[in-house]
């Protein structure tokens, strides 16, 4: 009797021992699988690259189910400064000045960089704005300055687009011939001053101020929503956002829209002083790169190839921005990147 009851109580444990072993080992299976197979991939982005990064997205996690791509879009001069003053581990940044990355990044945050697109400047509106009918590549500085009028353009202090917005206006006035542009559309209801030395105009924007008709943003994207919601008029934005969101868009001559290559000296007689330094007159031209913080520098090396393949060029133009073909490298380009991109010392 006593014999069998010790029989039946070690058949138990055994059995108790072996379900115990079973379920552990499950579930440290269940534990590092998920610990091995999901990848984050941070991709730190120009708010005006969210449209076709978000293709990119879907077709990167497309070809790497395991995966997952976050993307975190703002101003570019904003995110850089998270990536090189606050350390902040990026996968990929791409910027939409490329030169951010040469002159706040180089050589101690990144030591290479693609340039892989273009974009142009355009003043957007709906058919609810006022003087919609109206407005035309020869009018629209007077229809800016009128007092009914609301308008913006991003903070010069944490957007390309910002900075790059009173360039344009500044280089409408030797345009047009009109030295009155500047101060009856931005001097009027802002502290952004302009000073010319040597032939070369410096917009002095670190603390703008604006008031009145005209407003200021973190980021060019935010006035999109201003526009529909009818809160605003008119903003500044690359014409790529403005296709993207469905907008009516001026677009200027390409002697102050900074969108073409050979109007490059051109550009170079307006600069912008802002807190991120001096931003020179220049075509706008997108840049990325692969952070030195970067938790997955592979990953982050395979999505800007697919980005510089013809799968990312194809999502680029379908968004209205015009990739660059082949992409430019300069820096200590990766091999894995060399076959795709033109190197350039």
């Amino acid at each position: 009797m006593q014999g069998n009851k010790r029989n039946l109580i070690g058949a138990l444990l055994i059995t108790a021992l072996v379900a115990a072993v079973c379920i552990a080992g499950c579930m440290g299976t269940t534990d590092s699988d998920s610990a091995a197979g999901q990848v984050t991939l941070k991709v730190f982005h120009a708010g005006s690259l969210t449209a076709p990064f978000e293709e990119m997205e879907t077709a990167f996690e497309a070809a790497h189910p395991n995966v997952d791509v976050q993307l975190h879009p703002g101003g570019s001069t904003s995110i850089c400064k998270e990536i090189v003053d606050l350390d902040k581990s990026a996968d990929v940044f791409a910027s939409a000045d490329y030169s951010l990355i040469p002159n706040l990044m180089m050589p101690d945050d990144a030591d290479w960089y693609l340039t892989f697109a273009k974009n142009r400047m355009v003043l957007s509106y709906t058919d609810e704005s006022r003087y919609a009918g109206e407005i035309t590549t020869d009018n629209w500085y007077e229809i800016l300055a009128k007092d009914d009028v609301k308008w913006a353009f991003s903070d010069p202090n944490q957007d390309p687009c910002g900075y790059r917005s009173p360039m344009v206006i500044q280089l409408a006035e030797l345009h047009y011939n009109d030295d009155q542009i500047f101060e009856t559309t931005i001097g009027v209801h802002s502290a952004i001053t302009v000073t010319e030395e040597g032939g070369v105009y410096t917009i002095h924007a670190t603390e703008p101020e604006p008031e009145g008709s005209l407003q200021i943003r973190p980021k060019s994207v935010e006035l999109v929503q201003m526009l529909q919601a009818g809160g605003i008029d008119y903003a500044w934005e690359y014409r790529s956002v403005a296709v993207q969101n469905g907008l009516k868009f001026l677009e200027l001559p390409e002697e102050i829209d900074l969108s073409s290559l050979g109007c490059a000296d051109t550009y170079a007689k307006v600069q912008t002083e802002c807190s991120g330094g001096m931003k020179k007159g220049k075509p706008i031209v997108y840049g990325v790169t692969v952070p030195k913080n970067s938790e997955n520098p592979g990953m982050g090396l395979e999505f800007i190839k697919m980005l510089v393949s013809e799968t990312g060029q194809g999502i680029m133009e379908g968004q209205g921005q015009p990739p660059i073909i082949p992409a430019d490298g300069f820096g200590a380009v990766p091999d894995g990147l060399k076959d795709l991109v033109d190197i350039h010392a």
